[in-house]
C-alpha cells in the first residue's frame, strides 16, 4: 500500500503529486544548490571574508553614532565603514 501522506504549502493548499514531483525534480538541480548556497550567512561586504575589529568608544561617540545610524537609515557598522572609507581616502 503507497504511502498516503499529504503535503501542503504555507498558506494550508494541499499539494498534488506533480507539484510534489516537480520540486523535487528542482531540487536536484546544479543550479539550485548554487542558490541555496549563496543565500545562506550574512551578505558579503567585499570579495573576500570579512574581519572583526572591535574598537572602544566613548558614551558620547557611541550616542552620537546611533543617532547618525537611526538618521541615515543604517546600521552602526555602515557609519564607521563609511567614515573610515572617507578618512583612508583623504
Amino acid at each position: 500500500m503507497p504511502d498516503s501522506k499529504t503535503y501542503r504549502t504555507a498558506s494550508g493548499r494541499l499539494l498534488t503529486d506533480a507539484e510534489i514531483e516537480a520540486i523535487a525534480d528542482e531540487v536536484a538541480t546544479d543550479e539550485f544548490a548554487e542558490s541555496v548556497v549563496r543565500g545562506r550567512g550574512r551578505p558579503a561586504l567585499g570579495d573576500g571574508p570579512s574581519h572583526l575589529v572591535p574598537v572602544r568608544l566613548d558614551s558620547e561617540l557611541v550616542e552620537q553614532l546611533r543617532d547618525r545610524a537611526h538618521h541615515d537609515h543604517t546600521t552602526n557598522s555602515q557609519v564607521i565603514r563609511d567614515a573610515l572609507r572617507r578618512y583612508l581616502a583623504s
